[in-house]
């Protein structure tokens, strides 16, 4: 799919606010507001954007642990790292992970409801492949700066014109 400008213009107002109205958004890129509906089914359709989802403050919903956990397998065949992969993925409190390249295989992110659960998850993926699985993890003390969106007019410039 072509991204134009109009498109992009779509994809970074979704992406900052994406419980904005079709009316307002297709005033902010002027359009009307058919034509604006019709793009953004387009760019659904072609899996640029969604699922929408609301970010939780936790902090102000719960007490919780969130941590960084980076994994080192230990078994680099191809079915080690899907047997660890799927397992890991069928943990609710696992909320992001990345097979990465360097010194460790993945990098997870793990928001569990205390100390208890978190070891509770560690063990866990500890007992996936017994022995073969090398964990380093890091709880959060703070989140400096959260994840809101990509940076699109850098990403895209210049891309598709």
């Amino acid at each position: 799919m072509r991204l134009d400008k109009i498109n992009r213009n779509i994809l970074s107002l979704l992406q900052s606010d994406a419980r904005i109205t079709n009316q307002e958004l297709a005033q902010k890129i002027n359009l009307s507001p058919s034509s604006c509906l019709n793009r953004v089914k387009k760019l659904e359709q072609a899996g640029l954007i969604g699922p929408y989802i609301g970010v939780v403050n936790l902090d102000k919903a719960c007490r919780s642990v969130m941590a960084i956990i980076t994994v080192k397998l230990q078994d680099q065949s191809t079915d080690g790292f899907q047997s660890f992969l799927s397992c890991a993925k069928a943990i609710p409190e696992l909320v992001e992970c990345y097979t990465v390249s360097g010194g460790f295989d993945m990098f997870l992110r793990v928001a569990a409801a205390d100390m208890i659960r978190f070891n509770q998850i560690v063990d866990q993926l500890l007992d996936i492949i017994p022995g073969m699985v090398n964990l380093s993890s890091h709880i959060v003390l703070s989140t400096d700066k959260s994840f809101r969106g990509y940076p699109l007019d850098s990403l895209l410039e210049d891309k598709y014109d």
